[in-house]
């Protein structure tokens, strides 16, 4: 009887199998600019990523020398998260999308402006793919917005997440880690 029950099964699971995603193959183009090599899980994206270049100060020679770091090194005003291209996106809160007119080609060129006036918070998400939603609509919650792209980034397939004050610029942003409920793996 268990014979011909695995004899049954088998095939249903040679059938099921391709529609189970295999892990993705990293970029080869990554370039990780922290000694962090923990993998993160936010509700905003699926599985679990790296960091590529942390917020704040940092090495990654894509940064003009800012005087608030020492030795020459950049300001970087979010994070960017390593992730395969393509990887689905998904608002973690209510959100208003806002047209991302005021941004400029460093975030590629479909990028994301979301703003969420009564928690009081712009997030701004570049080199995105595929994006779903468009200025003015209302986004609720656990809605797929857009995939993730290496449009406008010189190494590889990532998004960038930038933290800002509603309508505020590069000089309001901060650490984005709370808003991305990033949790360690």
């Amino acid at each position: 009887m268990r014979l011909l029950s695995t004899l049954l099964v088998l095939p249903l699971l040679l059938v099921l199998a391709p529609a189970v995603p295999a892990a993705a193959e990293p970029d080869p183009r990554w370039e990780f600019f922290t000694e962090d090599r923990t993998r993160y899980t936010s509700p905003w994206y699926g599985r679990a990523h790296r960091i590529m270049i942390p917020f704040g100060c940092t090495s990654a020679p894509y940064y003009s020398p800012d005087p608030r770091c020492r030795g020459g090194r950049g300001f970087h005003h979010g994070i960017d998260v390593a992730m395969p291209c393509g990887t689905r996106l998904f608002a973690r809160r209510g959100v208003r999308v806002v047209d991302n007119g005021s941004l400029g080609p460093a975030y590629g060129r479909n990028p994301l402006l979301l703003r969420n006036r009564k928690l009081g918070f712009d997030l701004v998400i570049g080199h995105t793919r595929r994006v779903y939603v468009e200025p003015g609509d209302r986004v609720k919650k656990g809605t797929l917005i857009a995939r993730a792209s290496d449009d406008g980034a010189p190494d590889g397939c990532h998004l960038h997440f930038e933290q800002r004050a509603v309508g505020g610029g590069l000089s309001t942003a901060v650490w984005p880690r709370k808003l991305l409920k990033l949790r360690p793996r």
